[in-house]
């Protein structure tokens, strides 16, 4: 470990002794050129990736055909970051092509002072973000700027040239061990998900006997299903219901006149989360729209696609749910659960939709859906068959998820402690 000295900014603490520290101004010059006329290929700076192509965006892009020509120019090796969410990490160093962002970022290059690999790594710092917050300004705090003239005034450490190119060499080189081993663990998880979805589609299409005679459904996309099994409909063997339809002003604290309201981001991963629930006055709530434990709650509006028909059940008494929401209600939940956490509702909506609306699942649609039913006590070993498989998988997934949480904190601090100098790089 070298020798160490007061670098003089309270984030930073010690440097080596033969760094420097100098302001961002000293390093860095803004680029304020506009592509005018000229075609080039838009980017867009992410907080995980850094600067990417806007086409390979999964996310929401610009497709719009908007005149583009006060658009910023982004060259090679320049960085750029969102004045409005600098204070979350939307900076990016350009190693794509040469581009253009929206006027909404600043771009600036840097000066033979400072390697632009360096500056990303040390910009992506945790403390370093923390920096940008205090230095951006506005009317609340997740609309805060950060302007230029005052990102250049930030103080930054700042070791000799040779050595901030080993330092970004030494991180590349780990990072990329550290993407290689969460991709490896990713593939992992992909593939239990997908045995997880297959299994429980096999059993509650299929049953447990795979020595089973089957017969044809009569549903086109349901497909062959066992003999003695029958196709059902919700309707004929449960009651649902939708939600609470309030007002943000009917929100209150919780007391003892209050009602938690169960919502779509409650349900997480097939279970329902508890917490961050809202609350209304009870007088309020019909009694038909209060739900019980065990009944299944499940999201049937939403602006994603992704999460319409994603279903739970419901652990508590004396809860309420809101109008984006349906309780299915029935002596069959702990099956028609399973039946659930499959596309079934999905495909069948999909072949005979009778929902009018985009993005939502209506009464109807979950009364009329036909599901394949067998007898009662076969209901029985199915559901618990699928709580005892499912919840090894999603064990395993778990652990491999913390793995990978693990990994991305070790990254983080690895990446904080090579650009302020308090680990070997060489």
């Amino acid at each position: 470990m070298a020798n160490l000295k007061e670098s003089g900014i309270q984030w930073l603490g010690q440097i080596p002794t033969h760094w420097e520290v100098a302001t961002i101004r000293a390093c860095f010059e803004e680029f304020d050129a506009r592509c005018g006329n000229k075609q080039y290929p838009l980017l867009s700076v992410t907080q995980e990736q850094g600067i990417i192509l806007q086409e390979n965006m999964t996310a929401k892009k610009d497709v719009s055909n908007d005149d583009k020509g006060n658009y910023k120019i982004v060259p090679l090796g320049g960085i750029a970051y969102n004045k409005m969410r600098m204070w979350q990490g939307a900076v990016g160093l350009n190693e794509v092509v040469e581009g253009i962002v929206s006027p909404a970022y600043v771009v600036a290059i840097p000066n033979q002072r400072i390697f632009s690999k360096f500056s990303f790594y040390l910009f992506k710092t945790p403390s370093m973000i923390e920096e940008f917050g205090r230095y951006s300004y506005g009317l609340c705090s997740d609309m805060n700027t950060l302007r230029y003239e005052d990102f250049q005034n930030i103080s930054i450490p700042l070791p000799p040239l040779e050595e901030q190119k080993a330092i970004a060499d030494f991180l590349d080189k780990k990072t990329c061990q550290i993407e290689d081993f969460i991709e490896k663990k990713q593939k992992i998880i992909t593939l239990l998900e997908e045995k997880k979805q297959s299994l429980i589609n096999e059993c509650v299409t299929k049953g447990l006997d795979k020595s089973t005679k089957l017969k044809d459904s009569g549903v086109k996309w349901l497909g062959q299903i066992p003999t003695h099994w029958e196709a059902r409909k919700i309707k004929h063997i449960a009651s649902t219901n939708i939600g609470l339809v309030f007002s943000p002003d009917a929100i209150i604290e919780n007391n003892g006149n209050a009602i938690g309201i169960l919502r779509s981001n409650n349900i997480q991963e097939g279970k329902i989360n508890y917490l961050n629930l809202i609350y209304i006055d009870c007088e309020k709530v019909d009694k038909k729209q209060i739900a019980s434990s065990g009944d299944l709650l499940m999201c049937v509006r939403n602006g994603s696609e992704n999460l319409l028909g994603k279903t739970a059940k419901i652990t508590k008494n004396n809860l309420s749910f809101g109008a984006f929401m349906a309780i299915i209600r029935s002596s069959h939940n702990d099956y028609l659960y399973w039946i659930f956490q499959t596309n079934l509702l999905r495909t069948s909506i999909a072949n005979f939709s009778v929902s009018i609306g985009i993005g939502q699942i209506s009464q109807e649609d979950i009364k009329n859906f036909v599901f394949p039913f067998p007898p009662l006590e076969e209901q029985k070993a199915i559901a618990e068959y699928l709580d005892k498989q499912i919840e090894k998988i999603d064990l395993t997934i778990s652990k491999i998820k913390y793995q990978i949480n693990l990994i991305k904190e070790y990254k983080t601090t690895l990446i904080s402690e090579a650009v302020s100098g308090r680990i070997k790089t060489n």
